[in-house]
């Protein structure tokens, strides 16, 4: 899944100003302006949750009688990621 750039025009949200001081050591590029606080991976997209959600599952099933390997099949990852899963898993 991939999220389109949400460029914003300098003149639509900078006083003119400042535009003008920022032309001085960029103009006609696009410049990345980073959040004061950096969101934590999948945070903003939910992926964090989603997965964290998948391994819930993952441990449920192998907990239920589903072998590693039958596991690997259903949510195609490797019989490695799997037991890295479960043993890891603090559910």
């Amino acid at each position: 899944m991939s999220h389109p750039k949400k460029y914003v025009n300098a003149k639509e949200v900078l006083p003119p100003h400042l535009v003008k001081e920022i032309q001085k050591y960029v103009q006609g590029k696009h410049l990345y302006i980073p959040c004061t606080e950096r969101k934590t991976w999948g945070s903003a997209t939910g992926s964090r949750e989603e997965l964290r959600e998948r391994n819930r599952d993952i441990v449920r099933r192998y907990r239920s009688g589903m072998n590693m390997e039958q596991l690997a099949k259903m949510f195609h990852l490797s019989v490695e990621r799997i037991e890295s899963i479960v043993y890891s898993s603090e559910i």
